[in-house]
């Protein structure tokens, strides 16, 4: 179905309607107050845009990296070369650091990192380097010439010697330390490295020597005062045997101590004795015959009791048979008696036995008790000087062992200190470069590039991310909350053939038969057109008002060809320049602006009678804007209205070309009183903030946004641009017909 028939398909009632104040659908309308904001949340950059911008600045990146690459080869060039010579240095950990004594035989602690960071340090240290740095004459150099910006000549004299040029390296893993010194001179280069591996060699050895002879020195000094020491208390010791009378104190102490043990236990017996005869003879002093037998002497005792029970027995049993006269009689009592008398005698001999062991029992326990204390008392009295005896002997041992390990110190460390270690050795000495490590043209070059495609790719995108201008329909749509509803593609042939004085009548020529140049610009007019005119089939915009946010952004160009599209329908249409400050329609039609709508305006001259007509469209009227006036910009509220409503009811479409949004107030009366407006704005120029508040403006004022159009639109405006470009090349046949 064609644009005619669409059109011609309308409802009758829209399309005859003369009215311009329309019944409106209310999803038209805004919110009254301020303006809907607009959709800011966080959309993820597709890959593809980053692609597009390289794409885009593929030229300008190139440039800037062949640039850089160019100046590095330039610089390098010019730059003097640089060698490096390496003396390599093993330290073996293993080494003893002397010859006899303990460091002969100390095990290695496991601090290799520790001790090979000390080296390296000890490598860089100013007894090391400033040997090296006066026979080279390295500090009178400028690549080693120290910083003379402060201090006097003396103190810059004094300080510290740092050689620039110098790099201690070690190896991972290994006991060798890496000496590399930079320098224009390949031969001098390795006589430094070479000499500060022999300064660093003969430092370590002064430092080791010069600490051994101090050592000795020291020792030597406290070994007079340690002599003199150790024979006070020797001859302390001696004086002390003297006094005791003894030569050893000890081995005294020892008979003492197991006479004393003796005695003690013989003192105990003896008390046990005493005991035990003691009561023997408490028990023979009661007189009974059973204490007797307990004695020693109880066996005889017992032996006469029985036989006087014997005699007694016989004695009774003769008295039974015979008288006292009896001889028999007489005679065993005679035996009666002698036994009885033995018993006697007998018991008296125990008392006195058991009496003579009691008194010698205690007189041995008396003795035993005085040779126990006795021998206790010199015992303790000899052990109390021995603790003395001790203390002396002690201290004179001690004090003659320190001497002779002092003596041997002193020997140890004056064979050590002419002992020079070989655990630092020299594995590899330095020779002269034949190659320059400085400057390194190959990886000059790969860095040069690396770093300014990173830094061009990095200049483009944030470049890219910085730019506040409206590029592509997808963004405004995203930012702005408003609809794009066409896009016009840049040009070439524009500023010859449209804009420029000596073509005027080129915005006349029928759209079918301008240059190949021009016809995707033709081809985006027309969908523009049918944008605007087949939105919404219940409500038809009559008048139409185009304006953008700043000035040259297309707004008048815009409207030209959109009423020229709209007209090569057969359709009436009204142009009106409504811009009263920097007219430009009449330019490009090439007519007369002496009367026209500021003469409508300030005069009330009738419309119709300033209307222009061209034979070439003749559906097309247009209302130029006649001479400057300012009153006529302040009557437009009031008169423009009524002027467009009467239009409205003999034209199709009445397109009003006004004056930018932002700084002018008539813009504003103006998107009042038409049915849309639409809002130009140029692609990778206009500026969002602008076109949002542009946007806000119309909004508070409840007028119908028909969309933006986004002018001069190229290929590489955008990454999302490709769906909007149109090819002339599709269109080519049909031109060439249609022309000819």
């Amino acid at each position: 179905m064609t644009e005619n028939n669409i059109l011609a398909n309308l409802p009758a009632p829209v399309a005859d309607m003369p009215a311009r104040n329309l019944p409106v659908p209310a999803d038209v309308y805004r919110v009254p107050g301020f303006a809907p904001e607009p959709d800011t949340a966080a959309v993820p950059v597709p890959l593809s845009h980053y692609i597009w911008i390289l794409r885009r600045n593929w030229w300008k990146i190139l440039l800037f990296v062949a640039c850089s690459v160019t100046a590095t080869v330039v610089v390098s060039s010019r730059l003097i070369p640089i060698y490096e010579s390496t003396t390599t240095v093993d330290i073996d950990r293993q080494m003893p650091s002397a010859i006899i004594g303990q460091e002969a035989t100390r095990t290695v602690a496991n601090d290799s990192d520790q001790f090979l960071a000390t080296q390296a340090k000890l490598i860089q240290s100013d007894s090391v380097l400033r040997p090296v740095a006066q026979q080279f004459r390295l500090l009178e150099t400028d690549a080693e010439k120290p910083d003379t910006a402060s201090g006097t000549a003396d103190s810059r004299q004094d300080a510290p010697v740092r050689l620039k040029n110098l790099k201690i390296t070690r190896p991972p893993n290994t006991y060798l330390l890496l000496i590399s010194y930079r320098s224009a001179d390949s031969r001098l280069a390795a006589d430094v490295a070479n000499g500060i591996a022999h300064s660093y060699l003969e430092h370590t050895y002064d430092i080791r020597y010069k600490s051994s002879a101090s050592l000795s020195a020291f020792m030597e000094k406290q070994l007079e005062e340690l002599k003199a020491k150790m024979e006070r208390s020797s001859a302390a010791l001696v004086q002390f045997e003297r006094e005791l009378n003894v030569i050893n104190p000890e081995e005294k102490t020892s008979i003492l101590s197991a006479r004393l043990l003796q005695l003690n236990t013989e003192f105990t017996n003896a008390q046990a004795d005493r005991v035990r005869r003691e009561a023997a003879h408490n028990s023979v002093a009661s007189g009974t015959i059973e204490a007797a037998q307990v004695s020693s002497q109880g066996e005889s005792l017992r032996k006469l009791s029985e036989r006087l029970d014997e005699e007694q027995q016989k004695f009774a049993e003769i008295k039974a048979h015979y008288g006292p006269n009896h001889p028999e009689y007489k005679k065993a009592d005679l035996q009666v008696a002698e036994v009885q008398q033995q018993l006697q005698r007998t018991k008296d001999n125990i008392r006195q036995r058991v009496d003579v062991e009691f008194r010698e029992a205690l007189n041995r326990e008396s003795m035993l008790r005085k040779a126990v204390s006795e021998t206790k008392t010199e015992f303790d009295n000899l052990n109390a000087r021995s603790f003395e005896y001790q203390s002396l002997k002690r201290e004179a041992e001690a004090d003659k062992t320190l001497y002779e390990e002092l003596v041997r110190k002193i020997k140890e460390a004056t064979i050590n200190s002419g002992f020079q270690n070989s655990a630092i050795r020299i594995a590899d000495m330095a020779r002269p470069a034949l190659k320059a490590v400085f400057p390194n043209l190959k990886l000059n070059i790969l860095l040069a590039f690396l770093f300014s495609i990173l830094l061009a790719v990095a200049i483009a995108i944030v470049g890219d991310i910085l730019n506040n201008t409206v590029r592509d329909p997808e963004q405004i749509s995203q930012t702005l909350a408003t609809e794009v509803i066409g896009t016009l593609p840049a040009v070439k042939e524009w500023r010859g053939r449209v804009l420029s004085a000596g073509d005027r009548n080129a915005a006349l020529v029928p759209l079918g038969e301008s240059a190949s140049g021009l016809s995707t610009f033709e081809e985006a007019i027309r969908t523009l057109r049918n944008s605007i005119l087949l939105t919404d089939f219940d409500r038809r915009i009559r008048s139409l008002m185009i304006t953008s946010s700043a000035p040259s952004e297309g707004k008048s160009t815009t409207a030209v060809h959109l009423a020229l599209a709209h007209a090569q329908q057969g359709r009436r249409t009204l142009l009106v320049d409504g811009d009263l400050r920097r007219p430009s329609i009449h330019r490009r039609f090439d007519i007369p602006s002496l009367v026209g709508l500021s003469n409508v305006l300030t005069n009330g001259t009738p419309w119709r009678s300033v209307l222009v007509h061209k034979e070439e469209v003749p559906t097309l009227d247009i209302l130029p804007v006649g001479p400057p006036s300012r009153r006529a910009s302040d009557l437009v509220g009031t008169r423009l209205a009524e002027i467009l409503e009467e239009a409205c009811a003999e034209y199709d479409l009445v397109v009003l070309d006004s004056p930018p949004l932002l700084g002018f107030p008539e813009p504003l009366q103006m998107a009042a009183a038409v049915d849309g407006v639409l809002i130009v704005a140029v692609a990778g120029r206009t500026n969002r903030k602008a076109l949002r508040s542009a946007i806000s403006t119309l909004n508070r004022l409840r007028t119908n946004i028909v969309g933006v159009v986004l002018n001069e639109v190229r290929v590489d405006s955008s990454d999302n641009y490709y769906y909007h470009y149109y090819h002339p090349k599709y269109y080519k046949n049909y031109h060439d017909a249609a022309a000819g």
